[in-house]
């Protein structure tokens, strides 16, 4: 539970007796390329931590499907409006490649305030955090050029282009996949 320990300790600053206690919640989970994680009216009953891999997260709608997010290593992944309000999901989340996650089912996710009782101070930095990235996304979807979002994803993630589809990228940054690909030679050349 290396990973899983460093992050939460470093993403929420809890103590080691509360990290302890929060990281025997979570077991080891593996899905292979393809499979999915949970699927569009199904129920997303489980948070992850990616260790390993990518997840995509789409959705069809008026004849395409939309990639929403990649999840990759270091970040967590699920639906969360099933999760927390058990609605239907709203996304199809699938492995696009061989993925290892440390997973926590939605029983033992509700009962981590029973167990630490930090956690509503916990959870709350850690739904803030995630409504930051998703501000700071759509406003780099507002504001940056096609080639300023590709230089921003080359810095923070690199190594998503040799494992993710390059239309699943493109999607992903709101642009064609061939000005994904002309962004990319340039950048290579």
């Amino acid at each position: 539970m290396d990973d899983l320990s460093t992050y939460l300790r470093n993403y929420f600053s809890v103590s080691d007796q509360d990290l302890e206690i929060i990281a025997k919640l979570f077991y080891k989970e593996s899905l292979a390329k393809g499979e999915y994680f949970c699927k569009v009216n199904g129920q997303c009953d489980r948070l992850s931590f990616v260790v390993k891999g990518y997840l995509r997260v789409s959705k069809e709608s008026q004849e395409k499907v939309t990639t929403q997010w990649i999840s990759s290593p270091g970040y967590f992944i699920t639906d969360l409006g099933s999760l927390v309000f058990g609605n239907l999901s709203r996304w199809d989340i699938q492995a696009v490649s061989d993925v290892s996650l440390y997973t926590i089912t939605k029983k033992d996710y509700n009962s981590i305030s029973k167990l630490v009782r930090s956690w509503p101070i916990l959870e709350k930095r850690f739904l803030t955090a995630c409504f930051m990235t998703l501000e700071d996304r759509v406003f780099n979807l507002l504001s940056l050029s096609a080639s300023q979002r590709f230089e921003r994803l080359m810095e923070v993630a690199p190594g998503i282009f040799n494992e993710v589809p390059l239309h699943y990228l493109a999607s992903m940054m709101g642009m064609s996949p061939e000005t994904l690909s002309r962004l990319r030679a340039k950048s290579i050349s």
